[in-house]
């Protein structure tokens, strides 16, 4: 049988469902490997292999999303329609991005509400050093967030309101 019929054979059993992917992958490695077994790729190893990956690029992704909010020093309304965007666009590809998209626009939120609080409480002086305290946190929480994020964590914004559970 020639390479290329038992190539037809091997998908037309992962059509049929008899092969997984993995299983596929590694016969085919087996097919093409020159010295033997050397080349052959377990079909398990390759599974959690492509897991890991997947876990790593959550894991990344988490850490830019909340470190995006700091782009609105830079940008104005970045640091808010960023992070937002980052969120929806992977929250359904990659694992934990819901959460931490949750969790990072409940902060959005919350932080202006607290500065528009801020707001008329300047007149009476107070106001003053709570929105330079609510600043200074957006600044420490995403960093805070997006190093947990890198860590494979979860880390809930202290003073975050609750809006997306």
């Amino acid at each position: 049988m020639s390479m290329a019929d038992e190539l037809r054979e091997l998908e037309e059993l992962r059509t049929q469902g008899t092969l997984t992917d993995a299983e596929f992958t590694g016969a085919k490695a087996k097919l093409f490997a020159t010295d033997g077994d050397d080349a052959y790729v377990d079909p398990i190893e390759a599974e959690q292999a492509s897991q890991r990956k997947i876990v790593k690029e959550a894991r990344e992704y988490a850490m830019a999303l909340h470190l995006t909010m700091l782009s609105g020093f830079v940008v104005p309304l970045a640091g808010l329609i960023v992070p937002i965007v980052m969120w929806q666009m992977k929250k359904d590809d990659l694992p934990g991005i819901d959460e931490h998209g949750k969790n990072a626009t409940n902060w959005i939120i919350s932080q202006i509400i607290y500065i528009i609080c801020c707001i008329p409480l300047m007149f009476v002086i107070v106001g003053i050093p709570l929105a330079i305290i609510v600043v200074i946190l957006g600044i420490v929480f995403p960093i805070i967030a997006g190093i947990k994020a890198a860590k494979g964590e979860m880390w809930r914004y202290p003073m975050a309101i609750p809006f997306f559970r």
